[in-house]
């Protein structure tokens, strides 16, 4: 073929995108899939080239991104994945969080949060499953989570997980003091700034994140916070550097294979790479996890 009419062919093709905005849409979609999977390639290095063994795990179900295969490595450390209770703060539309793998497994739980969520509560079996639908703030926070529990007709949560975008040092610090002691304690931390600088914002109950970099607390803030109620951090996740998972140190010995300096777990930020990772999760699929333990 001629060189020539190789180009006259790009040519039409060319043409043929611009008059067609379908086509256009399509070329705009095949750019995002190819680009994601490149970043998918990224991942996986830095989960192989990470220090911590934790990363190694890192896998996608219903959390935003890595984060379900590192909180499932760490239960099966801590206790074989058996039974538990599960608290998260924060938890959007319902669609996708760090906890609806723990009700998937079939454990018990409550969320707290201010937006509706997509599914219907009322199909749900309140002696399971408890959501709380309040604006959360420093001074309601521990007796939203007392109330859940209380409800569930349970004394104590082993998984907590905290994403509110703003005040999420000073709900923590509450709700330690309050006496809540999980086994596992996940805090999205403001990864911007790199250990050892401690940043926080002034605590605002009515805070509303608005997309820059004024929000929640530095890995280092949160670290210096944990460790003073005994815990350890032991993984940030690997693909965006958003997540971090503290333990009770009654289960160190369980992680002696994890870094214990701040700087080797420290994962500096990768936010919104990707335009879309698997298939997007259904409402009807939650709606039977939440509904159904038994599936």
């Amino acid at each position: 073929m001629s060189t020539l009419h190789s180009k006259k062919k790009f040519l039409g093709k060319l043409r043929n995108l611009i008059n067609l905005p379908y086509q256009l849409k399509d070329f705009e979609n095949s750019i995002k899939y190819f680009q994601n999977l490149q970043l998918l390639d990224q991942t996986k290095a830095l989960q192989a080239a990470s220090k911590n063994p934790l990363n190694q795990f890192g896998k996608k179900c219903f959390s935003q991104t890595d984060e379900d295969g590192i909180t499932l490595e760490i239960l099966r450390r801590i206790n074989g994945l058996s039974d538990g209770v599960y608290l998260e703060l924060g938890v959007g539309d319902g669609m996708e969080n760090n906890t609806l793998i723990l009700a998937a497994l079939g454990w018990k739980g409550i969320w707290i949060g201010a937006q509706e969520l997509l599914f219907d509560v009322k199909k749900t079996s309140q002696d399971r499953f408890q959501y709380i639908k309040e604006w959360i703030t420093l001074e309601n926070v521990a007796a939203l989570a007392k109330r859940g529990l209380a409800n569930l007709q349970q004394d104590k949560v082993d998984v907590i997980s905290l994403d509110l975008d703003g005040n999420d040092i000073y709900l923590a610090e509450a709700m330690l003091d309050a006496g809540l002691r999980p086994k596992l304690f996940i805090v999205e931390y403001n990864g911007k700034f790199p250990p050892p600088v401690e940043f926080k914002i002034d605590y605002n109950p009515s805070h509303e994140w608005v997309g820059d970099d004024y929000f929640g607390a530095s890995l280092a803030s949160f670290n210096s916070l944990l460790e003073k109620f005994n815990y350890r951090l032991v993984c940030c996740n690997s693909h965006t550097g958003s997540n971090a998972f503290f333990v009770d140190r009654a289960y160190g010995h369980l992680f002696d294979d994890i870094p214990v300096e701040l700087n080797d777990l420290y994962v500096g930020p990768r936010y919104f790479l990707y335009d879309r990772h698997g298939h997007p999760p259904a409402v009807a699929t939650v709606q039977k996890i939440m509904s159904d333990c038994n599936y």
